[in-house]
């Protein structure tokens, strides 16, 4: 009986082979439909076997055949928690209460809920918009700004809300051509992602922000190298109506990649103009400059090869001085890009390793904060629009956004939403259970791109709608005048502030002024550190403690 006990694991491997060969006697014996589950227990035991003399899964070797069990339920895990275990409110990343909203919104079906609300109102960071006795009637809800400081000689008009960056390569076909038809039907842009123009943003027609990345996709030479003579053909497209220069991604900022010669299609090639039957290498930095001053050379030659085109940069914040050395950069130059585009360390549509996904960049909310503070405080914030993405799905989170000093903003997987994205997060396997992020042809098939782009310009389109609803319930008449102090933000769980308070708009200027303030010791420190020619550091501040111990030292000399 011991031994039974201590070996039971190898219960079903003994069953089955019992079952094999009872399946075997009574087929030879009785009937002949017995060889089918005879078969069937083979084929088990052979499995079995495999088990037992593999050497690259323990559990397997211990338990043959049941252990299966738990890489099939591992590989629906997501789907698992996602329809029966989360609640509404958990973000993983994003909420089903969130989700929802999307799904609604673009099937043009009713988004409102009954019985009140579910979030936890009295919970740390909580936000709230403050209303007014005095509510104002908005008709006309195509919200737009305009986007071109004093070099750009063809500005454009951008909707308060546009689809963020995602290549072709990363989606399918199919989904490109659903997002760009939504963005054509909708009057809203749709950024090409560094992947370049394929020829289902030509299909689909919409306006295109064409995004130049460190592989300098679309406009290369054969080494790698940027081609102005390529970039000029394809700026001068007349879909393309603004360019923007990839620093940094949210998902994984400093991170390069590459793209396996094996998931190179034709039609991949084609747009992003590299060769078949080779990696295509996405460095992490860029190889036409390295210092802010060169940063804003290039995108003042990319400003005139395009004819004079909005140009700009897209990041996401690491470290403050950096950005401190580019706004130097651009008052040593008199090169100011046109708009500069904020990406949360919580965006990311592509997949990403852990540690970066986790644990790099800096969120949305603070990153566009602290870069309108610091153009506010070198008196150029007037001539410079400001994007920004990162999580941003309803009319509030796009208010909250506007407020914080933004002018417009993107959003990736609100949009993949709408296309009937089901959060499966399979997007890096090229087994997209709906086809957005896929290559397989087959799988493809599933996403009508027809019917999705209807989806997609339904989903902005009452997007706007509700965004002119919370913009009237705050007595405003456009959501461009969103302010800090229009919102409240619960710190604590008994204590609440203004906005202004927790987002303050620092001074103009502030940064240029002889005299420092002391409140802003910090921004002036940084400030003091960075530098137009180079992104290194002057020199490596220390903590307050080695501050004090540095004084106190200096103190007791004297």
């Amino acid at each position: 009986m011991k031994f039974f006990i201590l070996n039971q694991r190898y219960f079903v491997i003994a069953s089955v082979v019992v079952l094999a060969l009872a399946s075997g006697v009574l087929a030879l014996a009785m009937d002949s439909w017995f060889w089918v589950p005879a078969a069937i227990f083979g084929v088990l035991v052979l499995v079995g076997l495999h088990d037992l003399y593999q050497n690259k899964h323990s559990i397997l070797r211990n338990y043959p055949i049941s252990a299966h069990i738990r890489f099939i339920l591992e590989s629906f895990r997501p789907e698992i928690r996602q329809y029966l275990l989360e609640s509404d409110q958990d973000e993983i990343p994003f909420s089903r209460q969130a989700r929802g909203l999307v799904y609604q919104r673009a099937k043009g079906v009713e988004d409102k809920r009954p019985f009140g609300t579910i979030e936890e109102v009295y919970k740390s960071g909580y936000s709230w918009i403050t209303h007014s006795v005095a509510p104002k009637h908005i008709t006309d809800t195509d919200f737009r700004v305009r986007v071109g400081g004093p070099h750009c000689k063809q500005p454009y008009d951008c909707s308060l809300y546009n689809i963020s960056a995602m290549s072709f390569g990363a989606l399918s076909g199919n989904a490109i051509l659903a997002l760009n038809k939504g963005a054509k039907k909708g009057g809203f842009a749709h950024d090409t992602g560094e992947g370049s123009i394929s020829r289902y943003h030509r299909e689909g027609g919409g306006d295109l922000i064409y995004q130049v990345a460190s592989g300098y996709f679309g406009a290369r030479n054969e080494d790698g190298s940027f081609s102005e003579e390529k970039f000029a053909v394809t700026a001068a497209d007349p879909q393309v109506k603004m360019i923007e220069v990839k620093l940094s991604q949210g998902a994984k900022p400093g991170h390069g990649g590459m793209l396996p010669s094996a998931k190179i299609t034709p039609e991949i090639a084609e747009a992003r103009g590299i060769p078949m039957g080779q990696d295509c290498v996405s460095p992490a930095a860029h190889s036409v400059f390295n210092t802010p001053i060169g940063l804003m050379e290039f995108i003042g030659r990319l400003r005139d090869l395009s004819g004079g085109k909005p140009v700009g940069f897209k990041l996401c914040i690491g470290h403050r001085r950096e950005f401190m050395s580019i706004i130097k950069a651009m008052l040593k130059t008199g090169i100011t890009p046109d708009f500069i585009v904020v990406d949360g360390k919580e965006g990311g549509t592509g997949a990403a390793p852990v540690e970066f996904a986790n644990r790099v960049g800096m969120p949305m909310q603070e990153g566009l904060t602290f870069v309108h503070n610091a153009l506010r405080g070198a008196g150029i914030r007037d001539q410079i629009k400001i994007g920004a993405a990162g999580k941003i799905v309803s009319a509030f989170d796009i208010a909250r956004t506007l407020a914080l000093g933004a002018d417009w903003c993107n959003a990736a997987r609100g949009f993949m939403f709408a296309l009937g994205c089901i959060q499966a997060q399979s997007c890096h396997t090229n087994c997209c259970p709906v086809g957005i992020a896929t290559q397989d042809k087959i799988r493809q098939r599933a996403l009508d791109p027809g019917d999705k782009s209807e989806r997609v310009a339904r989903f902005h389109k009452n997007t706007m709608h509700a965004l002119a609803e919370i913009t009237g319930a705050a007595g405003l008449t456009d959501p461009r005048n969103f302010m800090p102090y229009h919102f409240m933000v619960r710190q604590k769980d008994n204590e609440f502030v203004d906005g202004n308070e927790a987002y303050p708009y620092l001074p103009e200027g502030f940064l240029l002024q002889d005299t420092e303030l002391p409140e802003l010791h910090e921004w002036h420190s940084r400030w003091g550190r960075a530098s137009a020619e180079t992104f290194d550091p002057k020199e490596i501040p220390t903590g307050p403690y080695k501050r004090a111990q540095a004084i106190a030292g200096e103190k007791a000399a004297q």
